[in-house]
């Protein structure tokens, strides 16, 4: 079913659902690690609230995200918003990672999946190995990396693609130059 231009306009409320529900809780259960009420969390959730920067602060350690990622695009044409994501306007997504930048690609946090930019500095690596119940599918666009994925070792660079299904990952980028790739991610993780 299609939504109408209206519905994917970006809104706080969205967002934080999006957000809440990728992490599996319940509205109960975040408004309790928030210290604030269930009705409050609802009427914020649906636009009918605004929360305080302490609250958007609180909200955001909650939800393991940066306090930017709450905040949308700047600046955009009300025709672009829901569907364009200029250069500019990506918004950052967390990561703890040495020597990883995410910015996410899409619009907004209310897809079934998530676009993201990663650009891998040189001679970083990932220290720990990953594994989530998602499926990935990543598209190098520049420089090399070296993927494990489950036990296999592979070697990919520039204009190759990778796909990973639920299983256990590292990376690490052992070259000077940084390595840039876009990933699919489904369900989003955030």
């Amino acid at each position: 079913m299609l939504q109408s231009p209206s519905s994917f306009a970006k809104s706080l409320g969205a967002d934080l659902r999006a957000l809440r529900k990728a992490r599996g809780m319940t509205l109960a259960e975040m408004a309790d690690q928030l210290g604030r009420s269930v009705g409050w969390l609802s009427q914020v959730e649906r636009d009918k609230s605004e929360p305080s920067i302490s609250d958007l602060q609180s909200i955001a350690k909650c939800v393991d995200v940066p306090m930017s990622m709450l905040f949308g695009q700047n600046n955009v044409p009300a025709e672009e918003l829901g569907y364009v994501v200029r250069e500019g306007s990506r918004r950052p997504i967390g990561s703890k990672d040495e020597g990883l930048v995410e910015e996410l690609l899409s619009p907004d946090l209310t897809d079934d999946f998530e676009m993201v930019h990663s650009t891998f500095q040189p001679y970083s690596r990932l220290k720990e190995r990953i594994s989530r119940p998602t499926q990935e599918v990543g598209y190098l666009i520049s420089g090399q990396l070296h993927l494990t994925i489950g036990e296999r070792e592979f070697h990919i660079r520039a204009g190759d693609s990778f796909r990973i299904r639920g299983e256990s990952y590292l990376w690490k980028n052992p070259y000077n130059v940084p390595a840039e790739a876009i990933w699919v991610i489904a369900p989003p993780v955030y």
